[in-house]
C-alpha cells in the first residue's frame, strides 16, 4: 500500500477526489474505522501527528500523513477541503478537536464527523457547526442493552460486499408517488424510509402513495450496482 510520512512540503495543494474520506488521529479507534472503510473499498486518507501511529497505520490505510492538523494550511495543502467526510478522532484533547473541527467546516467539508469524550464535548462540537458527534462508550452501551433487552437485535446489517444503504434527495422525482417510480421492480431497490423536506426525522415503512416532494430525502437499500442508476 501507499505511505507517505511526511505531508507534502510547499504549497502545491494535493488533488482529491470528493468521495475521499479524511480520518484525523489514527488511534484505536480512528485506525478501527479506515481500516473498516478499506475494506468496504472506500479511497482513505489518514493524518496524525504521533509517528508511532503513523507506522501503525501504513499497512492498512493506503495514504497516511505525518502533519499537525491543528493547522489550517495543513489540511488545506491535504486537500481535505475536498473531502466529502472526515472523521476527526485526537484523543482526549477537548481543545485539539474543537479548533480541527471549525477548521475543516471553514474549508467546507460537507460532513465533519468528530468523537466525543463526554456530553459537554459534544455540546461545544455541535454549537461549531460539526455534523455528527458521537461517544464511543455511549454507542456500545447502548447496543449491548438493546441486545440484552430484545433477543435477536441486530447490531450491524449483514450486507454483502456489494450492497449499501444510501440516501437519495428528491429532484427530478418531485410529484411523483413511490408507486410511479417503482424501484423495487425496475432497480432492486427498496425504500425504507422518508424524510420530508423542513422535517428532522424519518418516518419508516412509508405508503406506496405517498407524494414526493423536492428535497425530500429517501433512504433506500439495494445492490451499489443498481443505486448508482437512480437519477432522483
Amino acid at each position: 500500500m501507499g505511505y507517505q510520512a511526511e505531508m507534502p512540503r510547499g504549497q502545491v495543494k494535493m488533488k482529491m477526489n470528493v468521495s475521499d474520506i479524511g480520518i484525523i488521529g489514527l488511534g484505536k479507534f480512528g485506525l478501527q474505522f479506515g481500516q473498516t472503510l478499506v475494506e468496504l473499498g472506500r479511497k482513505v486518507i489518514g493524518v496524525d501527528a504521533n509517528p508511532d501511529n503513523i507506522k501503525k497505520a501504513q499497512h492498512i490505510i493506503p495514504f497516511v500523513y505525518q502533519a499537525d492538523a491543528g493547522d489550517k494550511e495543513a489540511l488545506q495543502q491535504l486537500g481535505f477541503g475536498d473531502m466529502s467526510h472526515v472523521l476527526v478522532s485526537v484523543g482526549d484533547s477537548i481543545a485539539a478537536s474543537s479548533m480541527i473541527s471549525m477548521y475543516l467546516k471553514e474549508l467546507g467539508v460537507p460532513q465533519v464527523w468528530v468523537k466525543a469524550i463526554n456530553s459537554d464535548h459534544q455540546k461545544l462540537l455541535l454549537k461549531i457547526g460539526v455534523d455528527e458527534v458521537f461517544i464511543p462508550e455511549h454507542l456500545a452501551a447502548r447496543q449491548l442493552a438493546n441486545r440484552v433487552a430484545m433477543p435477536g437485535f441486530i447490531s450491524e446489517l449483514p450486507f454483502a460486499n456489494d450492497m449499501s444503504i444510501k440516501e437519495l434527495v428528491v429532484r427530478r422525482w418531485a410529484g411523483k408517488t413511490l408507486r410511479n417510480i417503482d424501484l423495487t421492480n425496475r432497480f432492486s431497490v427498496q425504500v425504507i424510509s422518508i424524510k420530508k423536506s423542513g422535517d428532522r426525522k424519518y418516518s419508516f415503512i412509508p405508503k406506496a402513495d405517498l407524494i414526493l416532494e423536492a428535497d425530500d430525502t429517501l433512504m433506500v437499500i439495494g445492490y451499489n450496482t443498481a443505486l448508482s442508476k437512480l437519477d432522483p
